[in-house]
């Protein structure tokens, strides 16, 4: 048998470390960089250990360069408020783990998620680098604990836990929305009155709540009428805490005092009718107006956005049609979701991981495809189970269609 001597071992590690240290670039780009930098052309980007390393070097040193020949790179977007990777078929009971009715502040759905669902290829299709899966259905206010995964496909997809406490507030079927309300507001005033002991380290709840009481992590309520958002912003006021507003289809009413307090919200730029009498206000210029009122604003896909968040920068494009600026719109599924909820990604700048996606033309168009994808500076591939079905069903054959291989 052969062992490896010293000097092999000294060879083999400097190999690997050099290997791991894989340089790549990306010239003559037009680059949307979802910055204050705007869009740069004829740009390039340098990437190492999948990071941005820097815009426009004054030279380019790198194993590989890929020419875009004035082709667009952004940043890969990032989806939100959705069970990407706890759902495989909605129907099916035993495919959904993104909610429970027993639910708390403690609960942290990331644990079952599943990076080889066949949902998380078809959404990179749609340009979706990482997602903010956040869970619901608990029959408390607290839904529990968003995370952010990386849509690698790999086992270690979840970058980052316990993002944001998901609070669900709003119309009841039984009762009264003035005790969500009160529930909320006790819960804070009962944390922040408290008496520290030693025994608070090993309280789950207690070391949430010390984390949204820190700032490293926002409410996340979703909450749509414009009296309840009031409400909240003197307790986000009172508390010194961050929030964040999901569905907020009477934003348009309160986008001065939303954008004084730097409260984000997330909305959908296709609701246009009202579903309830909480969102009477359903617009589709909506994500135009609060743009311009100076709101942050983060479009997530209405309904069931797991199985359809391929089509958020069609969603995006809308948005663009009815007021929205390319460029906010742009934001809005990238750097404003990153800042909301501190993702080190969804912009293209020196520092930032290297999510890019290199597009036929511009990504809000119907025709505009992926020409390449990047995750953490890794190419991954947008073939999803759907391409895998029409190879199947349309490659020539002597079997009959349904026997195809």
């Amino acid at each position: 048998m052969k062992l490896f001597t010293m000097t092999s071992v000294a060879a083999a590690l400097a190999m690997s470390v050099s290997a791991g240290a894989q340089t790549l670039a990306i010239t003559n780009a037009t680059i949307h960089t979802a910055t204050e930098q705007g869009v740069l052309k004829d740009a390039s980007v340098l990437i190492k250990d999948g990071k941005i390393v820097a815009l426009n070097p004054a030279q380019i040193e790198a194993d590989e360069v890929i020419d875009a020949q004035g082709k667009i790179l952004t940043p890969g977007f990032i989806g939100s408020l959705n069970h990407l990777g706890l759902v495989e078929v909605g129907s099916v009971a035993g495919s959904r783990d993104g909610s429970d009715k027993k639910a708390s502040i403690t609960f942290d759905p990331s644990l079952a998620f599943n990076p080889r669902s066949s949902l998380i290829p078809y959404a990179r299709k749609g340009g979706i680098t990482r997602d903010v899966i956040v869970p619901g259905g608990s029959e408390d206010i607290f839904n529990g604990l968003a995370s952010v995964v990386s849509l690698s496909g790999e086992f270690d997809s979840v970058s980052q836990k316990h993002v944001a406490l998901a609070i669900e507030l709003g119309q009841k079927s039984k009762g009264s929305r003035a005790m969500s309300l009160q529930t909320l507001s006790d819960k804070l005033d009962g944390h922040k009155q408290r008496e520290k002991k030693d025994s608070d380290a090993q309280n789950r709840e207690i070391q949430v709540l010390d984390a949204v009481f820190a700032k490293d992590m926002p409410l996340l309520i979703s909450v749509s009428r414009a009296a309840e958002m009031l409400e909240l912003l003197k307790l986000k006021a009172k508390y010194d805490i961050n929030m964040v507003f999901a569905g907020a289809h009477d934003a348009v009413l309160v986008a001065e005092q939303l954008a004084a307090s730097n409260t984000p919200v997330i909305i959908s730029a296709m609701d246009n009718l009202p579903g309830n009498f909480d969102s009477m206000h359903a617009d589709l210029a909506n994500a135009g107006k609060l743009e311009k009122a100076g709101v942050k604003v983060i479009l997530t896909i209405a309904g069931d956005s797991a199985h359809n968040l391929y089509q958020l920068r069609f969603d995006a494009g809308n948005a663009v049609s009815y007021g929205m600026s390319q460029q906010g719109a742009l934001a809005a599924i990238s750097s404003n979701v990153a800042e909301a909820f501190n993702i080190d990604a969804g912009a293209i700048s020196a520092g930032k991981a290297a999510d890019l996606v290199l597009w036929s033309a511009d990504p809000f168009e119907l025709n505009a495809k992926i020409e390449s994808i990047w995750i953490d500076g890794e190419k991954v591939s947008t073939e999803s189970r759907q391409d895998k079905l029409r190879e199947r069903y349309t490659t020539p054959s002597d079997l009959p269609r349904g026997y195809t291989k």
